[in-house]
């Protein structure tokens, strides 16, 4: 990158992990960057991710091609941090239910494509996790052993300490912020509680809220966010290493051993209150944990220790929205159901795309103009 180009000021607005991962990204390409963030980092949907590593099932094949270049960067970042507790690569179980060919049709469109995908039962599943409760089978699973996890809290702990150490300053409990403009063009942030902060460049990373925040610029991107919950269990001796997702629960090991847990099924019983907090009946959670428990060892029931609501991150299609805004140069928006599997590689990218102005053709069909 020229001189002029890493002379760059930008402002990211967003504390989970898509905004702490660009920003990162653009102080280590030395970019003066300053992160602002409503409340506490990684207080959103970050904070409350089963962030599960992959790109199986069916997608198109951009996206594909982008998830796989995500995990890519885990891999990296596993490779050389193998002792992490938090990022693991240790595979991944998944099955419809009572739908064997469903099952097996997923393994043949998965192994089309070259992904590791492979079918167990009941009798086979014990190679890929002793752990694994194999009676909750209802008859064969895909095993994806190139599949893991990370924990987004601790990922983002791990980076901003990266960001700062690159000069990078980390704003937090600004409050609601909006993107300022300046003869057509973005000019920084004016934040609700600390002020304006003014950049040549400014990222949206919103999660759920990034078409609020881009709205009044008059430019529309469509939100299918539905409201989502992560339990995390007491701590537990089960041992399980791989990811499950399965018809009444998924599931992943967790730091500290315990378990994330969550699903849908459950999603009419949350209750949004005026305040914008959100709600559940307990019996709800406890229901959820015992269908996750017999997942796992004997398959006697989980306990809860915690759970968090909000709002989970996905675009009207269902594909991540990345890029400048044709309408406003230098705003642009990162907004993606796939936040954890995306977070490096949207990093990287978005942070060429900032500072060179050169667009990357892995990004082109993703681009916000679509929507319009």
């Amino acid at each position: 990158m020229s001189e002029k180009s890493v002379a760059k000021t930008v402002v990211v607005l967003g504390g989970g992990v898509l905004g702490v991962s660009t920003a990162w990204q653009l102080a280590k390409a030395g970019a003066r960057v300053t992160l602002v963030t409503e409340a506490e980092l990684c207080s959103g949907a970050s904070g409350r991710s089963l962030s599960w590593l992959n790109s199986a099932g069916e997608r198109s094949q951009p996206y594909h091609a982008l998830r796989m270049a995500g995990i890519d960067r885990y891999r990296t970042l596993f490779a050389r941090h193998p002792d992490l507790d938090w990022l693991r690569f240790d595979g991944a179980l998944c099955w419809a239910a009572d739908d064997e060919a469903g099952t097996k049709a997923r393994h043949a469109y998965e192994k089309a494509l070259g992904y590791d995908s492979h079918l167990v039962d009941q009798t086979t599943v014990s190679h890929v996790d002793p752990k694994v409760n194999a009676t909750a089978l209802d008859s064969v699973a895909i095993a994806n052993p190139g599949e893991g996890w990370v924990s987004l809290p601790h990922l983002v702990e791990h980076l901003v300490q990266e960001l700062k150490a690159a000069g990078g300053e980390v704003i937090e409990h600004a409050g609601k912020a909006s993107v300022i403009v300046t003869a057509g063009r973005a000019a920084g942030v004016r934040s609700e509680k600390r002020g304006e902060f003014i950049a040549d460049r400014v990222l949206v990373a919103c999660g759920p809220w990034t078409p609020e925040v881009v709205a009044p610029l008059g430019v529309h991107i469509a939100n299918g966010s539905p409201v989502s919950m992560l339990v995390t269990s007491t701590v537990q001796d089960r041992g399980l290493k791989v990811v499950m997702n399965t018809p009444r629960a998924a599931i992943r090991p967790n730091p500290g051993n315990t378990l994330a847990v969550d699903h849908d099924w459950y999603e009419e019983d949350i209750v949004a209150h005026a305040d914008g907090r959100y709600s559940i009946d307990e019996a709800v959670v406890s229901q959820l944990m015992v269908e996750a428990g017999r997942l796992v060892g004997d398959g006697s029931p989980l306990a809860a220790q915690s759970w968090k609501i909000g709002l989970k991150p996905v675009p009207g299609d269902g594909e991540p929205v990345v890029g400048e805004l044709k309408n406003v140069p230098g705003c642009f928006v990162a907004f993606t159901h796939s936040g954890a599997t995306l977070a490096l590689i949207l990093g990287e990218l978005l942070t060429d795309e900032m500072l060179t102005g050169a667009k990357h053709p892995m990004l082109s069909t993703f681009r916000p103009e679509r929507f319009s």
